[in-house]
Parts: structure tokens; sequence; C-alpha cells
């Protein structure tokens, strides 16, 4: 059986992503006084009167609920991205099916894994690596359709390294990701 045709399973959120949400949800509403306190890094517990100490500041990777968001404006860079990294990927003797996100060594054997497929095209294509670039979120997305909602620590690593996860597979993903790139591009603004 291939990744892809593994049962329906319904998605389980994760505490920290359900309480993000949450804390988005209340601040929308106007309710800030929780919001507030989470966005300071302060952890606010309602039974107890003291306060955890600050989280790390993670302004430098943007708020991580915004990366989860479906629709966001995409480019032709994005397209390319797709493109390229579906050409590394072409048959079974270029695909690194055991992937530790490590892509050196990969390039140096000339195989790639979708992770590092991705990250090579990135660089092709932008001159850097943007690891939460729409065209790496939308193969994010594909992957959590085609698997029902696993949970994966890190989904393209994970997706890539499922022992029912065929090169077919991973080449599926990036076409859904790919034609909703290109739709987007193409669809009146």
């Amino acid at each position: 059986m291939s990744a892809l045709q593994r049962p329906t399973r319904k998605a389980n959120l994760r505490p920290h992503t359900t309480a993000r949400l949450l804390l988005l949800l209340l601040a929308s509403f106007g309710v800030t006084s929780l919001a507030t306190a989470a966005q300071s890094g302060v952890e606010v517990d309602e039974g107890t009167s003291g306060t955890s100490p600050p989280r790390p500041d993670r302004s430098t990777y943007g708020d991580p609920a915004e990366f989860e968001q479906r629709d966001l404006p995409v480019s032709e860079q994005d397209l390319q991205i797709l493109v390229r990294a579906g050409e590394l990927l072409r048959d079974t003797s270029s695909w690194n099916r055991k992937d530790d996100r490590e892509c050196k060594d990969d390039e140096a054997a000339g195989v790639r894994s979708l992770f590092c497929a991705l990250q090579a095209a990135s660089i092709e294509v932008l001159g850097s690596y943007d690891h939460r670039r729409v065209a790496l979120q939308e193969v994010r997305f594909a992957i959590e359709e085609v698997s029902h909602g696993r949970e994966f620590e890190h989904r393209l690593m994970g997706f890539n390294n499922l022992t029912q996860t065929t090169l077919s597979d991973v080449q599926a993903v990036l076409r859904i990701a790919r034609d909703r790139v290109a739709a987007r591009l193409t669809a009146p603004r």
C-alpha cells in the first residue's frame, strides 16, 4: 500500500497549535488580555498567580500561524521551485528515501530526498533557501492531505521516509503543489 492509499484518519492538532489558534481567535474578537500575555512570552495559568520565564524571541522566524495559511500570494518563482524539484527527483536513482535533512552529502552522492530537492531548487531559483516559502508550504499541505492528517515532526522528511512512500507518491505531492501554485498564478486577482 502506498502512502497515498492510507485510510482516512481524523487530524489531531497538537496542544500548542490548538492554543495558538485559540489565542488568534480571541484576539480577532478583541479579547486581548490572554493574547497579549501569550505574545509577550508570559504564560498565564488561571490556577496560579505565578508566571513562567519569557520564551525565546522567535521574531526572526515570523509568526508560525501565518505559515499555515493556505492562500498566501504566490509568485512565478514558487512555480519554478516546484518544477525544478520535480526534475531533480526524476527517477529512483536520484531519490534518497532516507532523509536526514542534511543535504550536502546527498548532493555529493547525486541523490536527493524530497526536502533536499526542494532546498536545492530553492537555492537555484532564489539564490538562497527559504524554509517557509509558499512553494514548500504547498508541498507540506499536499502531504497532510494525501497522508490523511498524519502528523510528522518534519512533514517533508517524515513523508519521504515512510516505508510505504514511493517515488510516485513524492512526485504526486510535488504535482499537487505545482498545480495549485499554477492555478493561483493564473487566477484573476
